[in-house]
């Protein structure tokens, strides 16, 4: 019995971190289904949910008013969910450039979202989160693949402005964009990221409170039969997260609301209808998110298999290594030993995991999540949410 728990777990951590990553690329290289793109500029508009953003919401309406895309065919909207910290009044002060103010009640991102796109006049809807800064040629890059009818939305790509942040979380997102690249090559990436992303209005589905808003709304376009690619050259720049208590109250609530979207989105599991891409969507979504279960039942193996020696022992030897490289990653934090790649990436690994897990146990015991509160560092360098 061991001996199988420990196989199936090594099989389970292989098969998500290695073996699918793979497939997906070779996929990518020989299975190859262009998209058709071009230098179009549909009415859009672009919607910016916000709940207390005064710190970062005038940057990044200067940098959507900088965009190189006809004025006349660009309507931003921002939601404000409740803000009470002066976000409406820095907000209002754009209205002579074009930009609309929607003050909301405090009702939720969802139902903020909802608001804001049932009164969008635009026929391709842009989201974006209120501290992401668009690249000035972001929008032409996010819309020309709409010029193909098959393409129901698309993906930008989030990077990180410099800074001496988690380099755990920046390796994800470069990884991620890898993924998503090949992915995209083949038929569809998994999902969007909140800080770029569009869908043509005609596909918009309202988004239930408790999920997390960009992979509903994106894969919602699968659902319909639609296409979602990449763009890998619609950037968008966001400051790194910081590596604190509160970042990672932040992960738990991003894994807890994901595992809830997923299962709003279960019909997209079923194989029958959406082929690989449910193959994609199980292994990124499921199984990664699970991942702590595999590795507990591994450790646990390996303790009971250890007078066995040989691989076992090997194994007990690199997952205490492993561990221990991550328990001082986690301990120096910011610190600069901290941020040496050695311990911040096994450190960042364990601490996503363990976030998982626990979001999996709040999924368990029912509990949802549909509210958020932004804390900001005193330094630029991250930024930080809390759930109430």
């Amino acid at each position: 019995m061991s001996r199988l728990l420990f196989w199936a777990g090594a099989a389970t951590l292989a098969w998500t971190l290695v073996v699918f990553p793979a497939v997906v690329l070779l996929r990518g290289v020989f299975l190859r289904r262009p998209h058709r793109e071009g230098p179009i500029t549909p009415r859009v508009t672009i919607i910016v949910s916000a709940h207390n953003e005064v710190a970062s919401i005038g940057a990044k309406l200067e940098s959507l008013l900088a965009l190189d895309y006809p004025s006349e065919q660009v309507e931003i909207v921002v939601a404000s969910d409740g803000s009470d910290d002066g976000t409406n009044d820095l907000v209002a002060t754009f209205a002579d450039r074009g930009v609309r103010l929607l003050p909301l009640d405090r009702v939720g991102k969802a139902a903020a979202l909802n608001t804001a796109v049932g009164q969008a006049s635009g026929d391709i809807l842009v989201f974006s989160d209120a501290n992401s800064l668009f690249a000035a040629d972001a929008l032409r890059a996010l819309v020309a693949p709409f010029a193909d009818p098959e393409v129901g939305g698309v993906a930008g790509d989030q990077r990180y402005l410099p800074s001496d942040g988690m380099v755990g979380e920046r390796s994800y997102w470069s990884f991620d964009r890898i993924m998503k690249t090949y992915e995209s090559q083949a038929g569809h990436v998994i999902s969007a990221t909140g800080a770029i992303y569009a869908i043509r209005r005609s596909l918009f589905q309202p988004v239930p409170g408790d999920v997390t808003d960009d992979f509903v709304i994106s894969t919602g376009v699968i659902e319909q039969g639609h296409r979602l690619v990449f763009a890998p050259s619609a950037v968008a720049f966001e400051p790194v997260s910081a590596a604190s208590d509160v970042e990672f109250g932040r992960k738990v609530r991003i894994a807890t609301r994901g595992f809830r979207s997923v299962l709003a989105r279960r019909a997209l599991l079923d194989p029958r209808i959406h082929g690989f891409y449910s193959l994609q969507l199980f292994s990124h979504k499921v199984l990664r998110r699970l991942m702590a279960i595999p590795l507990l039942a591994i450790a646990l193996a390996t303790a009971m298999l250890w007078h066995r020696g040989g691989i076992y022992q090997l194994a007990g030897l690199a997952q205490a290594g492993f561990y221990g490289l991550a328990g001082l990653g986690i301990a120096l934090g910011d610190r600069p030993a901290g941020r040496h790649p050695l311990l911040s990436l096994p450190a960042f690994f364990t601490i996503v995991n363990w976030a998982a897990l626990l979001a999996a146990v709040n999924v368990l015991r029912g509990r949802r999540i549909e509210r958020w509160e932004p804390a900001r560092p005193s330094s630029p360098e991250g930024r930080d949410e809390v759930v109430r």
